[in-house]
Order: C-alpha cells, then sequence, then structure tokens
C-alpha cells in the first residue's frame, strides 16, 4: 500500500493520465466514521486497478511489489469534511471474463491498520450478476456505483462508513 506513496496527499488525486487510452471516470464520495455519520477526515485511501485491456500494466522500469498493482494507482486523504474525489478510466475485467471490472481500495485510518473495504463496481456490468452480488460483503459500504455521464466523463459517488462489516474491526 505505501511503496511509492507521496508524502504529501490531497483529497483528490488523478490515477490515469488524460493520454490514458478508456473512458474517463470520476469518483467521488464521503467517509464516515463507524456511526455513519460523523465525516472522517485524514483517512488515506489507496485504489489500484485495470487498465482497459483488463490487466495491471506496470509503468516502464517499475520494480517490487509496485509491478503487481500496475500503473493504475493512486492516494488520496480524505478533507475536514471526509471528502475524496479520484479520477481514472473505466477499468476492464480481466481478460477471463469471469470477475466483474473493478477498482481495488485500501483504507488507512490514522492510528489503525490498513485494511480493504468493498471494490469500487459497476451497477450495469454484465458480469456483476446476481450471484456475484450475493458474495459481496459489503465492506465499508456497499461499492456498487451507478454512473451517469457528464460532459463525456462518467461520473460515480460513493459514501464509506468506516469499519462497516469488517471482520476484527477494532
Amino acid at each position: 500500500m505505501y511503496e511509492g506513496m507521496p508524502q504529501e496527499l490531497n483529497w483528490q488525486t488523478v490515477i490515469a493520465s488524460a493520454s490514458e487510452p478508456g473512458e474517463k471516470l470520476e469518483i467521488s464520495g464521503i467517509v464516515y466514521r463507524p456511526n455513519g455519520r460523523t465525516p472522517a477526515s485524514g483517512v488515506i485511501i489507496y485504489l489500484w486497478q485495470t487498465d482497459v485491456t483488463g490487466r495491471y500494466t506496470p509503468s516502464p522500469n517499475t520494480t517490487g511489489l509496485t509491478r503487481i498493482h500496475g500503473h493504475l494507482r493512486g492516494w488520496l486523504k480524505t478533507n475536514e469534511r471526509g471528502e475524496y474525489k479520484f479520477t481514472t478510466v473505466k477499468p476492464a475485467p480481466y481478460p477471463n471474463d469471469v470477475i466483474p471490472a473493478h477498482i481495488h481500495p485500501s483504507v488507512k485510518e490514522p492510528d489503525k491498520n490498513e485494511y480493504y473495504i468493498e471494490d469500487f463496481l459497476f451497477d450495469d456490468d454484465s458480469l456483476l450478476t446476481r450471484q456475484e452480488r450475493a458474495k459481496l460483503e459489503n465492506r465499508g459500504g456497499s461499492g456498487i456505483l451507478r454512473l451517469t455521464k457528464r460532459e463525456g466523463v462518467w461520473v460515480g459517488r460513493r459514501n464509506i462508513v468506516l469499519g462497516l462489516n469488517v471482520p476484527n474491526y477494532r
């Protein structure tokens, strides 16, 4: 999660450059404390995803663990209102066409170990079947996004509740 992380983080980040192939995507929301009402500031979210080929393609000359997550990855830190926003491209499903397209998030709260929450998924994905939906644990709340297109960019919103449905959360 931390390899390559910038020292200074903002509440917004750009994962995919303007030249990255694919449909542009913007996701935003609010991160809440476990009570589901109080915004949580200072929460780091690490994100990684596949490219338009469904692969985690690394950047040239990348070494170590960063090769596994590919070049489409980034970090942000919620602001005082718990807000976050990132821009990227819509990921493609893995080449085996079995697992729905998704963006992986890992959360790091101040004074807690990092943990995974439900992937960002897309409601209109034909691979997100009833059976796939039934498997979801809704860690941090539902990760299923209903996207709308605004000025050529897919836009989605997801609020996150820290610790929700996360095993052994303390």
